[in-house]
Order: structure tokens, then sequence, then C-alpha cells
């Protein structure tokens, strides 16, 4: 709930946690980027095991919102907690900054990581919420927007770190040109620090009632130690895959009984719009195992069997293997004001598709994206596939992504009731850490044996899996399709029972009201 009503647009509001969200995705995209490569080439990890690894600490790192989201609602405060979680990962970035090649140090750099994501994440994402809390279209195009500030930090960390690590290591050495490269990450989110101090003021009305209260001294303690206990636990589950698998199923089972308890215990008007987030959350999970492909066989396939030389316009690029990550977050970029533009015309039409009609687009375009890859094989060269198969396969799954993981907390805030925000992001967060795990899985289908060199047979290996990908990708449209007239059905439940209660009251200016965008 808004705690005031100060002359402040949403707009401005918007903009605030917009920009921290840029700085704190700089940070973490430009970590991603490298660290499957850097523990196959620096730490000398097989290819499965650093899928896997990185798979287990990415099931963490969305996990642990669940936790995060409760914090903000009920502990600390959205915006202190928020805050809190972007210094703890500014010091988890700041610790692979130190030169060091023990596994060890980087499972608990991940640990501190996967901490402060856990404050950092549900109380940014439940802040937009609470801005445009009531407008349904909105909320869709201010997501949106939101989820392009994602993409704007990581388009600019993903191109910056390889490019950094290079030329670092070209002159100092490959040890420093791996840790400048991480400490990159920390500074970014430093400047996001501060600026948000600059611009704190416009949030000062958006929050939870925690945050107009004091901190008592013995929470914050309990919270400082419940914290290092849990940087420990990452660091062995880490160490230990047998323990990530037994984690990351327990939460499957966790996250769907806590999804059946709120169904069953809530007031019958609750119940429509719970029911449609948790099949549009079960959605979500097997668009995710698709997102996970990105840093673990995309990543690698692009290692091995990509021409990096390419000409665009009559400049001459040469990629780094993994900055084709890249492609990701430029085409978000590209696409999001496409998509507010569309979700904004066909609004004030009365005709905005529903989030799970665009659920099913984004599946189909997910599945021609995982095709363009496998049927890039055909063009192939010396067993190397031309970049323009990595530019348009990365299109049709950004755009994807946007249609789906992009309206993923629009659904939450759509679906579930006020009292449950902080805490219901988490729990999307948690289905998503599971199919981040399941995903490395999936990507653990193309092992390279070692001591195949040959790029023939690695790209037979690895369009393999793309191809079966892209027919699980139309096998999730033709679900999605199957079940949108239920969702359709619960959609119209869930409005109408809305639309019988008090309105909340006004809790922002109507200044953005006049502007088609957030």
């Amino acid at each position: 709930m808004a705690l005031q009503n100060p002359p402040v647009s949403q707009t401005r509001s918007f903009s605030t946690v917009f920009l921290i969200e840029m700085w704190e995705r700089f940070g973490f995209y430009g970590m991603q980027v490298l660290m499957v490569t850097y523990m196959m080439k620096k730490l000398g990890f097989i290819d499965s095991k650093a899928n896997l690894v990185w798979g287990a600490a990415a099931a963490l790192i969305y996990a642990t919102p669940a936790i995060g989201g409760w914090i903000g609602d009920k502990l600390l405060g959205t915006r202190r907690t928020m805050l809190l979680g972007a210094v703890v990962l500014a010091l988890g970035y700041a610790m692979l900054w130190i030169p060091s090649s023990n596994p060890t140090l980087l499972y608990s750099a991940l640990g501190v990581i996967v901490v402060g994501n856990g404050f950092f994440k549900p109380n940014a994402g439940n802040l937009v919420r609470k801005i445009y809390e009531g407008d349904d279209t909105k909320i869709d195009s201010a997501f949106t927007i939101y989820y392009m500030a994602v993409n704007v930090g990581s388009m600019i960390s993903m191109t910056a770190t390889p490019w950094i690590r290079d030329h670092v290591a070209a002159t100092y050495g490959d040890n420093w040109g791996w840790h400048t490269a991480f400490g990159a990450c920390a500074i970014g989110l430093l400047l996001g620090l501060v600026n948000y101090s600059l611009m704190y003021r416009t949030l000062a009305h958006i929050g939870s009632p925690s945050d107009s209260q004091p901190v008592k001294p013995m929470r914050a303690l309990a919270l400082l130690a419940a914290s290092l206990v849990m940087i420990g636990v990452v660091a062995f589950i880490l160490q230990s895959l047998l323990a990530a698998k037994i984690c990351v199923y327990l939460a499957g089972v966790v996250i769907l009984g806590i999804f059946v308890h709120l169904i069953r215990s809530a007031e019958k008007t609750e119940r429509a719009g719970l029911i449609a987030a948790l099949v549009l959350t079960v959605q979500t999970i097997f668009f995710f195992i698709f997102y996970a492909q990105m840093a673990t066989s995309l990543n690698l396939f692009a290692q091995r069997n990509v021409n990096t030389d390419m000409n665009l316009l009559g400049f001459h690029i040469n990629w780094i293997p993994e900055q084709y990550q890249n492609l990701n977050a430029i085409w978000i970029v590209l696409l999001s004001p496409v998509l507010v533009w569309i979700y904004n015309g066909l609004g004030r039409l009365g005709r905005n598709p529903s989030v799970a009609v665009k659920f099913a687009w984004g599946f189909g375009a997910v599945a021609a994206g995982f095709f363009m890859y496998g049927v890039g094989a055909i063009w192939a060269v010396n067993g190397q596939v031309s970049s323009w198969i990595m530019v348009w396969g990365y299109g049709l799954y950004s755009l994807g992504e946007l249609l789906v993981s992009g309206l993923g907390l629009a659904m939450i805030a759509r679906y579930v009731p006020a009292r449950m925000g902080g805490f219901m992001m988490g729990a999307y967060y948690v289905a998503v850490g599971i199919s981040q795990y399941l995903g490395s899985v999936v990507a653990n289908y193309a092992h390279i044996p070692e001591g195949l060199t040959d790029p023939l047979q690695s790209l037979d290996i690895y369009t393999s899996l793309f191809n079966k990908l892209g027919f699980v990708g139309i096998g999730c449209t033709a679900i999605a399709l199957v079940v949108l007239p239920l969702m359709n059905k619960l959609s119209t439940s869930h409005a109408n029972d809305a639309g019988s209660r008090t309105p909340l009251p006004a809790s922002r200016s109507e200044e953005a009201y006049d502007n088609p965008t957030p």
C-alpha cells in the first residue's frame, strides 16, 4: 500500500526503480555471461559439471526471493530490503574480483550473491506493482518497460565484461583478466547505489507499512546471522550436486503445496485469480528451461560451432563467443517499446489480449528460435554456422521471452491479492529457479566428451538438442492454446470479483494517466 499521496508522478517513481534495477542487472549478467566458461577454462571443470553448478546457483538465486519478499512485507520494509539487497550483491561481485582460482571462494561469493538477490529481486518488482496498482493495462506496460531495464543493464555488461577480460588478460595475464571483468560488475552496482541515493525521495510514498517503522536491533542481528548461515548453506550445496538436486526438487514440491494451501484458504473471490496464477506459473517453468540454455548450451555452442566473423552494413564485427548472449538483451531493448505501443493501443480499443494468449504466442516464438539454431546446421561450413543464425535465433527467442517472462511479474501483480504480493513475487521466482536447474540438466544432453575437438561432431550434438527443444516448444504452444478457454473463464471470474470490491483509495498523482507509457 502507498503510505501517503505526495505530488510525485508514477513516471518519476518508476524511473527510480527502473534505474537501480538496470544497474543491478548490469552486475548480475556481467557475471553470468562469463561464469560457465570461467569454471571450465580457469577452474578446469568439464562442461556438464559447469552447467550443473551454474544451474544450481541460478536456482538458488531465483529461489531466495520467496524469503526476501516476506522480509520486505513484514520485517524491514519493501524499500529498505531492496536497498540492502543491492549492497550485499555489490559485496558478492567484489569477492569475485579477488584473483584466486580456489573453487571455495567462488562458491562463497555465489552464496553472497544468492542472499543479496533474495533481498533485492522481489522487492524491486513489488515496488513497481505498488506504483501501478489497480491499472491492468498500465501494469502490463510498466512491467514490460521494467523488463527492458533488465536488458539495458545486461546489454551493456554482456558486451563489456568479455571485452574487459580479453584486453586485461592481454596486458596483465589471464588471471587478472577474469577477475577484473568480475570487478566491473561490482563497480556497476556501486554506481547504481549512488544514483539511487540521489533519487530515493521519489519512492518515499511507495512501500509496505514496515518502511515507516524503525528497525529493531535484535531483528537486524537475527537477519544478519540468518544471512551468514544461508551463505554457508549455499556454498555447501554448490559443492554437492546431489544436495543441489534434492533441494531443487524439494522446492518444487513446496511451491506447489504453497499454491494449493493459498487457493484452499483464500476467500472465494480470490480463488479464480490464484488458480490462474498457478497455471501461468507452471507454463513459466517450462519457458525458463529454454531460457537457461543461453548461459549453458547456446554459450558453449558459440564457443565451438559459430563463425564469429560477421559483416553488418559494411562494418566488420568479430564477436567474442560469450557476447552472443548479448543478442538477447539487444532484441529485448528493441522489441519492448514496440510491444508496449501495441499493448497500449489495443488497451485503448478494449482488445488487449490476455496474459494467457501472450504466453501461447511466446512459446510459438521460442520454438521457432530453437529451430533456427538447429536448421542453421544445414548451411554450416566446416562445422561452423553463420553469426546471422545466432542473430535471428536470438530474435525469435527474445520475442518469446518478452511475451512469457516479461509478463510473468505482471501476471502476479494482476491475479494475486495485494496482501500476498511480496510473498507471491518470491514464490514466482522459486518456480523460475527450479526451471533454471532443470535447464542445466537439459543442456547436458549436449555434453561434449573430453577429447572431442571435431566441430562437425559437436555440431551434430548441439543441433540435435536444439531441434528437440523446438519440438518441445511446439508442444508447449499447443498446451497453452488448449488451456486458453479455462484461463479466459478464470480471468473473467477474477475480474468480476475484483470489480465488486471496494476500490483502494487514490495513492498517486494522476499526472501519468495522460501518458501512454510509464
